[in-house]
C-alpha cells in the first residue's frame, strides 16, 4: 500500500460531513508539522481552517482543498460503509474519495517527496484547508484570504484539487469558473375562492408571462472561455394544497451562472427591468456565491500542461464549466489559480470512489508541477 493510498483511507475513515472536520485537520497537521511546514490552526464559527506554511520567501505556491463531504444519502444503499474506506477491483471506494480527500493526499505525499529531493528549492509551499467548501463557505477559505491580506502574505500560484477530470485523471484542468447569482423571487396577489376569480389576484397567473421572458432573455453571447450566461428555476411554490383556493402568493428560486461578459449589476438590474415591465408586486432577494474568475496563460498553466504531459503523455484540456468552488475567493487576490483533481464521475454519488493507479498518478503530476516551479 503506497503512501498516498494510506493517507487517502485514514482521512476517508473520518465521518467529516460538512462542516465537521473530525480530526482530518489534526491529522494533515502533523504530516506537514513533520515535513517542516509551520502550522496554524483558525475556527470560525463551527468551521475548521488550516494554514500550513514552509518557506517566508516569494514566490508563494499553494495547495487549497477542503475536508469536509456532503452527506452519503442512504447508507443502506452503498455496496459498503461509506466512512469505512474499502478497496474492490483496484477502486477505492467511500465518501471523499473523488471529493476531494484523496487530493489532499497527494498533495501532501507529492510535497514529502519534492522536499526530500529538493532542500534548496525556490520561495514557500503552503497549505489552505477548510471544512466548510460543500456547505455554506461563509467561515471557510475566503476567511483565511482575509487574514492573509491583512499579514501581506501573497499567493502567486494555487493550485486547488476539485475533481476536475472527466474520463482519466488530468484530462480536464479548470482555469477559472462561472460566477453564480442566485434570486428568491416572490410574487404577491390576493387569495380567494376559485370559483370567484374576480375577487382575487392570481399571482402564479401575473408571473407567467413574466416567467417566460426571463426564461427566453440573452444575458450574453459568452467568450472564448465561458458559456452563454444561464437563467434557470430550480423551484416553485403557491398554494394551500386545497386545489379550490387561489394562492395569495408565489415563490420562485432561480439562479444564474455567469461568464465574465455579465457582471453581476448588469444581471440584477436587467431581471428588475423585466419585472417591473409586467407591473408585478413583488419581493426579490438576492444571493451571490462568487463571481467569475479566470486564469490567462502564465506560469502556472504552462507547469501544469508540462507536468500532465510528463506523466500523462496527453495534452490536458483548459475548461470553466461545472459549478463553483473555493478558487474563486483566492483569484480576486492576484493569484493564479488552477483546478486539478481526481475523475468526477462518482462525485456527491452513492459509492464515490477512485482508481487506485489514477491517485498515484495525481500524485506524480502534483510533484512534476512542483519541481516545474520551484525547483532550482
Amino acid at each position: 500500500m503506497t503512501t498516498t493510498l494510506e493517507l487517502t483511507k485514514q482521512l476517508i475513515s473520518r465521518p467529516s460531513v460538512t462542516p465537521d472536520d473530525q480530526g482530518c485537520q489534526k491529522l494533515i497537521a502533523e504530516h506537514l508539522q513533520a515535513l517542516g511546514f509551520d502550522i496554524e490552526h483558525h475556527r470560525f464559527g463551527e468551521v475548521d481552517n488550516l494554514w500550513a506554511r514552509r518557506g517566508k520567501q516569494p514566490p508563494l505556491f499553494v495547495f487549497a482543498g477542503h475536508t469536509d463531504v456532503v452527506p452519503p444519502g442512504p447508507v443502506d444503499q452503498w455496496q459498503h460503509d461509506p466512512f469505512v474506506p474499502t478497496i474492490s477491483a483496484n477502486t477505492l471506494y467511500g465518501r471523499g474519495a473523488a471529493d476531494m480527500k484523496s487530493s489532499i493526499a497527494a498533495m501532501i505525499c507529492a510535497c514529502e517527496k519534492f522536499i526530500e529531493n529538493n532542500t534548496d528549492y525556490k520561495g514557500s509551499i503552503a497549505f489552505l484547508i477548510t471544512s466548510d467548501e460543500e456547505g455554506p463557505a461563509v467561515d471557510g477559505t475566503v476567511k483565511i484570504v482575509e487574514l492573509l491580506q491583512q499579514r501581506n502574505e501573497n499567493i502567486d500560484w494555487c493550485l486547488v484539487g476539485e475533481p476536475t477530470s472527466t474520463d482519466t485523471v488530468g484530462d480536464v484542468v479548470k482555469n477559472g469558473r462561472r460566477g453564480s447569482l442566485s434570486g428568491t423571487l416572490r410574487i404577491i396577489g390576493t387569495q380567494g375562492h376559485i370559483a370567484y376569480p374576480q375577487l382575487a389576484d392570481n399571482p402564479v397567473h401575473r408571473l407567467a408571462p413574466a416567467l417566460n421572458d426571463l426564461v427566453n432573455e440573452q444575458w450574453d453571447n459568452g467568450n472564448d472561455f465561458f458559456p452563454p450566461t444561464s437563467f434557470q428555476i430550480s423551484n416553485i411554490n403557491a398554494g394551500t394544497g386545497a386545489n379550490n383556493v387561489i394562492p395569495g402568493c408565489v415563490e420562485i428560486l432561480f439562479n444564474l451562472r455567469f461568464s465574465t461578459e455579465t457582471t453581476e449589476d448588469q444581471i440584477r438590474h436587467r431581471i428588475e427591468q423585466i419585472l417591473d415591465s409586467h407591473e408585478l408586486n413583488y419581493k426579490l432577494t438576492w444571493a451571490l456565491s462568487g463571481n467569475p474568475f479566470l486564469t490567462p496563460a502564465g506560469e502556472l498553466i504552462d507547469a501544469t500542461r508540462a507536468a500532465i504531459k510528463q506523466v500523462r503523455n496527453f495534452d490536458t484540456e483548459l475548461s470553466t464549466s461545472g459549478g463553483t468552488s473555493d478558487g474563486r475567493f483566492i483569484a480576486p487576490t492576484g493569484a493564479q489559480v488552477l483546478e486539478l483533481g481526481p475523475v468526477n464521475a462518482s462525485i456527491h454519488k452513492i459509492d464515490e470512489n477512485i482508481d487506485i493507479d489514477e491517485l498515484e498518478e495525481l500524485t506524480e503530476i502534483y510533484h512534476e508541477i512542483l519541481m516545474q516551479l520551484l525547483a532550482r
